[in-house]
C-alpha cells in the first residue's frame, strides 16, 4: 500500500505509512445498560496519538491478530497469482517467441532499412537494391556468430562452472520472452494496473481519496486523514481503517454516511460489502471521525449460524438473547429485559425465524409467561400450544375476539403488577420493577407478549375505530408493559402506515428489518430518517435470507445475520420448555390443556384429522361446519382444499368421534357444527388425565 500525504488537524503534514503503537490498558468495560445489543467485539483500531511518538513499528509487528490475517491474506494473494501464472505465462511465453522471432526476421531482412531507401513515389528500390543486400548479408553473418559465440560460451561454461549454466540462460530466456508476450494495457485502460482498486489483493490510501472526491467530500486540493493504517481486519475478510474527513470542508461523518453507495461504487465493491459507522466521543471520536471497513466478499451470503439454543438445556431470560452475529463474525446479543421488539420486512426473508430466536430463549426459561397470537395461523409457531399459556392462531372474526379478549387480560395484569411492587417496600422493591427474587417468591414471572402477522388482525377490524382501539391496546402494552415484565414482541410482513402504524412503532425500542422494496418502507419499519443515516434494509438482496438492520436506539444499529433456527429444532426446544415447566410448577393457562403435549407424554400420537381439528377450535368450544372447514384450509391446504361437510363428518367417524349434535348455536344462530368435547371425547382416557389442571402441583414427566 502507498501511504497518502495528508493534514492533521493541528497544521502537520502526514507522509509515509504510520503504525499505531500498543494501546495502554484501559480500565475494565462498563456493565451493559439495560435493553442493549451486546455484540463481542474485538479490540478495535487504535486512533493516531500525538506525532510525537518515536517509534513506528508496521502494524502486523504490534498486533499477533493482525499479523496473521496479513499473512493469510499475503498466501492468499501468491497462491491467486501462482494459479494465473501457471495458465497464463506459457501463452506468454509462446506470444514473445513469435514477437522475437518476426522481430528477427524484419530485421534480418534490413526491412527498415529497405523502407528509408525506397522510392516513394514509385515504391521501389531502384539501385539501392544492392546496398539492402549488402545489410542483409552482414546481418546474416552476425546472427550466426552470435549464435557461435553464444553456444561456444555455454559449452566452456557448462564444462567448467556446472551444468546449471545453460538451464539458467534458457530460464532467463523465457522469462524475457514471457514479459515480452504478456498483454499491455494502454494507461487510460480501466483494466490497467492501478486503475480500479480490487480489495481482495489491496486497498490503499489513495483508492480512498479517490472514492471520497468523487463522493464530492473532498476537495480536489485535500486528502482524507488516516487515524488508523489500512490493514487487514484480524478474522482476515476485508480492509479496516479509522479516517477523519479534513476540517474546512464542511464535511461531516453523515454525510459521508448517507453518501456511502457512492463511495462503494468507487471503491468496486456493493454496498453491503462496505460499513461506514461514526466514531463517538466516548470513544476518542468527533462529528468528522469514521470507521471504515470492506469486505472481500458480499459477508452475509453463506450458511447460517445454528442457533446456540439448539443445545441449550435452560436459560435464563434476565440475560442477553444469542441472535446472530454482523458482518465481520462479531456476536450479537439482545437483552430485551425492560424493553420491547418490532421485526418488519417482506414475506420469505426469515423475519418470522429471526423473531423466533427471542421466543425460544423465553421458553427454555420456566420463568417466563408467553401469551402468544399468531395471526397467519401457520406452522411457524404451532409448538407453542403447549407452552404458552395464552394462545390465540388465525385473524377470523373468532380469532379477532379472542385477541382482543387477550389484550384485556394482559392489561388487567399489567395494573395488578404496577398496584402489587407499589404496596413492596424500598428494601424489596428498590427501582418499582421487578427483580429475579420477587418474580419467584410472589410467582410473577416475566411475560414476553409476542404477536405475530400484526396486519391480519388490524385487517380483521370491519371499521376504524376497531383498528384504533386496538392499536391504543397495543401501545399502552410497550409504553407501561416493560416495567412490570411484560415484554412486546410485534412482527409485520406489510411494511406500510396501516400495517406499522406510527403510534406503535416510535414506542418500540428495538426494530428489525429484513428485505424490503425501497428507503421509504425501510423507515417505515426502523423509523423516520434511518435509511439516510445508514439503516436501509433496502440494500439487502433476496439472496439474504436471515439478514436484517437491526436498530438499538436513536443512533445505533447494526445489519445482522440472524442464527438459524428451523422449526423441527424449535418443536423441540418447546418440548424441552413444557418440562422445564413441568418440573417447576409454571406451566400455566392454555398449555395446561393442550391435548397434543399431553398425548407425547404418555405415549400416544393423536390421529392427523384430530389433531387438526383441535388446533382449528383453539380457544373455541363449538364451531360451524364452513368455518372448520375454512380454518383447516388455512392450516394444511394441499390436504382439505377439496373436502366437504361430508367427507370432514366421514374422516372423524373414522378417527371415532361420536357426534351428539348435529346443530350449534353460536350468538343466536344455529348451523351445522361440531362441539369441542365430541372431538376431545375420541380420544383414550389416559391423554385427557395427563393434562395438568393449572394451580395444581405438577411433576416432570417420567423419563
Amino acid at each position: 500500500m502507498t501511504a497518502e500525504t495528508a493534514t492533521e488537524p493541528d497544521g502537520q503534514v502526514l507522509t509515509g505509512p504510520w503504525t499505531p503503537p500498543t494501546p495502554e490498558p484501559t480500565s475494565a468495560p462498563a456493565a451493559p445498560v439495560e435493553g442493549e445489543v451486546l455484540p463481542s467485539r474485538p479490540q478495535p483500531l487504535p486512533v493516531r496519538p500525538g506525532l510525537a511518538d518515536p517509534i513506528r513499528l508496521p502494524a502486523w509487528a504490534t498486533d499477533r491478530a493482525v499479523a496473521r490475517a496479513t499473512a493469510r491474506h499475503g498466501v492468499q494473494v501468491a497462491s491467486r497469482i501462482g494459479a494465473r501464472s501457471a495458465v497464463r505465462t506459457p501463452l506468454a511465453v509462446a506470444r514473445g517467441t513469435g514477437q522475437a522471432g518476426r522481430a528477427w526476421w524484419s530485421w534480418v531482412r534490413a526491412e527498415d532499412l529497405a523502407a528509408e531507401l525506397r522510392d516513394t513515389a514509385s515504391g521501389k528500390l531502384g539501385k539501392d537494391v544492392f546496398v539492402v543486400r549488402d545489410h542483409r548479408r552482414a546481418r546474416w553473418i552476425i546472427t550466426g556468430g552470435t549464435l557461435a559465440t553464444s553456444g561456444i560460451g555455454e559449452a566452456i561454461a557448462s564444462a567448467t562452472v556446472g551444468g546449471w549454466v545453460p538451464m539458467l540462460s534458457a530460464a532467463a530466456v523465457t522469462a524475457g520472452l514471457g514479459v515480452a508476450g504478456r498483454h499491455q494495457r494502454a494507461p487510460g485502460d480501466p483494466r490497467a494496473p492501478g486503475i480500479e482498486p480490487d480489495p481482495r489483493r489491496d486497498l490503499a490510501p489513495e483508492h480512498l481519496n479517490a472514492a471520497f472526491r468523487a463522493a464530492g467530500l473532498l476537495k480536489p486540493s485535500t486528502a482524507l486523514v488516516l487515524c488508523a493504517p489500512v490493514v487487514r481486519d484480524r478474522h482476515g475478510r476485508g480492509w479496516e481503517t479509522v479516517l477523519d474527513l479534513p476540517r474546512g470542508g464542511g464535511k461531516t461523518a453523515a454525510h459521508a454516511i448517507e453518501r456511502l453507495p457512492v463511495i462503494a461504487a468507487e471503491l468496486g465493491v456493493d454496498e453491503i460489502q462496505l460499513i461506514m459507522s461514526r466514531i463517538r466521543a466516548h470513544d476518542g471520536g468527533h462529528g468528522r471521525r469514521l470507521s471504515l471497513w470492506v469486505a472481500d466478499d458480499d459477508p452475509y451470503i453463506g450458511t447460517p449460524v445454528r442457533s446456540q439454543l439448539i443445545d441449550l438445556d435452560r436459560f435464563d431470560f434476565w440475560g442477553p438473547v444469542p441472535f446472530g452475529q454482523d458482518a465481520r463474525g462479531n456476536r450479537i446479543e439482545i437483552l430485551l429485559l425492560w424493553q420491547s421488539a418490532f421485526f418488519g420486512g417482506l414475506p420469505r426473508r426469515g423475519k418470522t425465524f429471526s423473531m423466533r430466536l427471542l421466543v425460544a430463549a423465553a421458553v427454555l426459561d420456566p420463568w417466563c409467561q408467553v401469551w402468544l397470537a399468531d395471526g397467519k395461523g401457520g406452522a411457524d409457531f404451532r409448538a407453542m400450544a403447549g407452552v404458552a399459556h395464552c394462545y390465540v392462531a388465525g385473524a377470523d372474526p373468532e380469532d379477532l375476539t379472542a385477541f382482543e379478549q387477550l389484550l384485556d387480560e394482559l392489561i388487567s395484569e399489567m395494573s395488578r403488577r404496577f398496584a402489587f411492587l407499589a404496596t413492596l417496600p424500598a428494601a424489596v422493591c428498590p427501582e418499582g420493577k421487578l427483580t429475579p427474587e420477587i418474580m419467584r417468591r410472589y410467582r410473577l414471572p416475566l411475560i414476553p407478549f409476542v404477536v405475530d402477522e400484526l396486519q391480519e388482525y388490524f385487517e380483521a377490524c370491519e371499521e376504524e375505530k376497531d383498528r384504533q382501539r386496538i392499536i391504543g391496546k397495543m401501545a399502552r402494552i410497550a409504553r407501561r408493559g416493560p416495567a412490570a415484565g411484560i415484554m412486546p414482541v410485534y412482527a409485520s410482513q406489510r411494511p406500510d402506515a396501516k400495517s406499522v402504524p406510527t403510534k406503535l412503532r416510535e414506542i418500540v425500542t428495538f426494530r428489525y428489518s429484513t428485505q424490503v422494496t425501497d428507503r421509504t418502507s425501510s423507515d417505515m419499519v426502523l423509523g423516520d430518517g434511518k435509511a439516510k443515516a445508514g439503516a436501509d434494509a433496502s440494500m439487502l438482496s433476496e439472496q439474504h435470507l436471515g439478514v436484517g438492520v437491526l436498530v438499538t436506539g436513536p443512533a445505533s444499529f447494526v445489519t445482522a445475520k440472524a442464527d438459524l433456527l428451523d422449526n423441527p429444532a424449535f418443536e423441540i426446544v418447546c418440548q424441552r420448555g413444557r418440562e422445564l415447566r413441568l418440573a417447576e410448577g409454571t406451566l400455566t393457562g392454555q398449555a395446561c390443556g393442550d391435548l397434543g403435549a399431553a398425548a407425547g407424554t404418555v405415549g400416544y400420537v393423536i390421529p392427523t384429522v384430530l389433531a387438526d381439528v383441535l388446533e382449528a377450535f383453539g380457544r373455541r368450544s363449538r364451531m360451524w361446519t364452513d368455518d372448520l372447514l375454512t380454518a383447516l384450509v388455512n392450516i394444511d391446504e394441499d390436504s382439505y382444499g377439496e373436502w366437504t361437510g361430508t367427507e370432514l363428518a366421514q374422516a372423524l367417524d373414522d378417527a371415532g368421534v361420536v357426534r351428539t349434535m348435529r346443530q350449534v348455536k353460536i350468538d343466536g344462530e344455529n348451523r351445522a357444527g361440531w362441539l369441542l368435547r365430541d372431538i376431545e371425547g375420541a380420544l383414550p382416557p389416559d391423554v385427557l388425565a395427563a393434562r395438568p389442571v393449572e394451580g395444581a402441583p405438577t411433576t416432570a414427566p417420567a423419563g
